[in-house]
């Protein structure tokens, strides 16, 4: 009777677990800042949290089907890059306006398909490690958009970018774009992982890849379309990302991997795989991103050590997931 009845107290828990620490977060930033709460602060923080949200997504189905992926901040900065080139190459002929932009809407697209796809195909197709694949990707990337801006900045045309602002800046009722696509890509991923056959079937993945296998689960197509659905989304964060400084570089993406992954294991996603709680990934997003919110808004903590808490909060989740399965 007793583990039967403590057994929904855990459940409870590692929900509520985020969303309090969410809370507490809130709390203490409006009484270190008046500034903190708003309106523009937090609209600030909500579309700056888009990008890696919108990454965040998809990175929690890769890390359900007992997947992983270290690419996923140089591919942005290749694909932001790659879309700057052809858009800018495109202008003479094309002009500035509507169809142009479409174009670097699906370059951006396209490309983060194919990149999803490739470190899909090596993974499921050549068995390699996805660690192995993803780290190497991840240096290939980063250094092809450092080739390509012959180690400086790839700048859009500023008349093009002036045109193309509106996508970051503009938007309906106050709310800004990249708020409202990263809001469809939350409400998309959470009905696919609760309400689709997919979504079982990358959990079952995770928990175990052999009995989902002989349970007639297509292990390796589910885990390459993990991959695919991963590098699409990255091309949607950059769709939505260069407006906002219309520039590319080997700075841009860095640390998204991180922030994309510690997002993920903060709002209850098991790291080994076999659970995945999107509407957790978004808490986890807002969570990291208030964090450096706060450290700029205050004087507490340099902002310049962001990476080193975000580092620990990854530690301290995996620690904390640990024990929790320890005590089951």
């Amino acid at each position: 009777m007793s583990t039967a009845a403590a057994s929904p107290r855990k459940v409870q828990m590692s929900v509520i677990g985020p969303v309090l620490a969410l809370v507490i977060l809130v709390i203490a930033g409006a009484l270190m800042n008046p500034n903190f709460l708003g309106l523009d602060n937090i609209t600030n923080v909500l579309a700056r949290s888009a990008f890696i949200g919108i990454i965040a997504v998809g990175m929690t189905f890769v890390i359900t089907s007992g997947g992983l992926d270290l690419s996923v901040g140089s591919m942005a900065a290749f694909i932001a890059g790659l879309m700057i080139l052809v858009m800018n190459k495109l202008l003479p002929s094309m002009g500035v306006g509507v169809p142009i932009v479409l174009v670097g809407m699906g370059v951006a697209l396209l490309a983060g398909i194919v990149a999803g796809l490739i470190n899909g195909l090596l993974i499921t197709r050549l068995g390699i490690e996805a660690f192995i694949v993803t780290l190497g990707s991840m240096g290939i990337y980063r250094s092809l958009v450092t080739w390509l801006a012959d180690g400086g900045t790839l700048s859009l045309d500023f008349g093009l970018r002036t045109f193309y602002q509106p996508v970051y800046y503009g938007g309906i009722f106050g709310v800004t774009w990249p708020i409202i696509v990263f809001a469809l890509v939350v409400i998309m991923g959470e009905m696919l992982m609760r309400s689709t056959a997919f979504g079982r079937h990358c959990a079952a993945i995770g928990s175990n890849d052999q009995v989902a296998k002989y349970s007639s689960v297509r292990v390796g197509r589910v885990r390459l379309l993990t991959y695919v659905m991963l590098g699409a989304l990255v091309g949607v964060a950059v769709i939505m990302y260069v407006p906002r400084l219309g520039s590319a570089s080997s700075a841009t993406g860095l640390l998204w991997e991180l922030e994309a992954i510690a997002a993920v294991i903060i709002g209850g996603t098991a790291l080994k795989g076999g659970f995945g709680r999107v509407w957790g990934t978004v808490v986890g997003v807002l969570i990291l991103v208030l964090i450096g919110n706060l450290l700029n808004l205050t004087d507490y903590v340099s902002p310049y050590l962001n990476g080193a808490i975000q580092g620990a909060i990854i530690v301290l989740a995996v620690v904390l997931q640990r024990g929790s399965k320890a005590g089951q």
